[in-house]
């Protein structure tokens, strides 16, 4: 299937399908995405082209590019990264019990759409539009491309309260998530990283000086490498770090080495990396994504050649922390999933995700599924927030 037309609003809005994003106008796209209230690097185009043409995001790895676009008079008005998935790895927002639901009452779940961006838990806007009558048009191409291609579901993962109401106003279902991030305390910020340990109760600063001495007694000491500063030697290394990584924990690695190849031609300025070295030489790396514009930054992704005791939480959180303080950011996101992360300055917060499913005994299952998981992930968060790491009052 190519591009094609869909119906046309009484506005001459035109809908098209796209299976190759590399095709799209990036510049375009990226100016819409400058318009959204919460941007990130990785909804530019040249992230998302550079996953499909690397061979990261394509059918054969489960990832059909689906991607809808809203043009009016001529002007792209409304864009989404969607995929036909084969499969729910590389998404962070799980949904394997109702594949397994659906496979039991002998129902086929996949293919399933997703609209996202691949392998990358980074929450952010997602339906580029110049309005909201751009992004109802968008939603209609969503439902349109799930219609034709006779999916089981279509999923929206990581985005705003914005694009929440939009389909919230479709009848979506709501799911709630939790991550751990950084935020710089603007009413009192941390002049650095001593000043971030001392606001942290007695237990939890001394665990970290613990960490970070063991890493240090073992000869390690780091590197920081911005943009184009990271060379082509670094990024080799970096992947090599990577890919042993994932084959450690019997995972396959998602991205592969021309994708990052791709980041350091066209996105280096969205790029930090921390080489821990010992006499020297390289032994672990940490990638961490940055937007210098919006003072905000997000791990990623790290590896180390050996394993060196409490390297993992110097390279992956208190050097980056270290550095977002320095460097006056705002925030800094430590990826999906880990409450350990608390014990270390980053809180709770709340993520979204939107849910259709076709099949309407289902729905009304996830439904009853998700009201009560909601309730569960509120109270999870409330005690969370009750055994804050740091001192009351600051």
């Amino acid at each position: 299937m190519g591009d094609q037309t869909g119906p046309e609003a009484m506005t001459n809005d035109v809908i098209r399908v796209h299976q190759d994003p590399c095709a799209l106008d990036g510049a375009a796209w990226n100016a819409l995405l400058d318009r959204q209230s919460r941007p990130t690097p990785f909804m530019r185009w040249e992230y998302l082209a550079a996953l499909h043409a690397s061979g990261s995001a394509i059918a054969r790895t489960g990832w059909s590019p689906r991607f809808v676009t809203v043009e009016r008079a001529g002007q792209l008005v409304a864009a989404a990264p969607a995929y036909l998935k084969s499969h729910s790895y590389g998404e962070y927002v799980f949904d394997w019990a109702w594949a397994d639901a659906y496979q039991r009452h002998g129902l086929r779940y996949y293919p399933k759409l997703l609209v996202a961006v691949p392998f990358t838990p980074v929450p952010g806007s997602r339906l580029l539009a110049v309005d909201d009558a751009a992004r109802a048009r968008l939603l209609d191409g969503l439902q349109q491309v799930a219609d034709d291609d006779q999916v089981s579901s279509l999923h929206l993962l990581f985005h705003t309260t914005a694009e929440a109401a939009a389909t919230a106003r479709r009848g979506w279902l709501a799911r709630q998530g939790v991550q751990f991030h950084w935020t710089r305390d603007e009413a009192a910020p941390a002049a650095d990283f001593t000043a971030f340990l001392a606001s942290l109760q007695r237990d939890k600063r001394k665990k970290i000086q613990q960490e970070r001495r063991r890493v240090a007694e073992a000869g390690v000491s780091f590197t920081v490498h911005e943009g184009a500063a990271i060379d082509a030697d670094l990024w080799a290394f970096f992947h090599r770090c990577y890919v042993g990584t994932y084959r450690a924990h019997g995972s396959t690695p998602y991205l592969t080495a021309a994708f990052f190849r791709a980041m350091a031609t066209t996105m280096p300025q969205h790029w930090l990396m921390f080489v821990a070295r010992r006499e020297g030489a390289p032994v672990g790396a940490s990638l961490v994504a940055i937007d210098r514009d919006r003072g905000a930054a997000w791990g990623r992704y790290w590896g180390a050649t050996e394993f060196i005791p409490c390297l993992h939480f110097e390279a992956c959180y208190y050097q980056p922390l270290q550095w977002c303080m320095a460097n006056g950011f705002q925030r800094f996101e430590g990826g999906a999933q880990g409450e350990h992360k608390m014990a270390r300055g980053l809180l709770p917060t709340g993520t979204q995700s939107a849910h259709w499913l076709a099949h309407p005994q289902f729905s009304a299952a996830v439904a009853d599924f998700l009201q009560r998981e909601g309730h569960g992930i509120a109270a999870y968060v409330d005690e969370l927030r009750e055994h804050s790491p740091f001192k009351p009052g600051a």
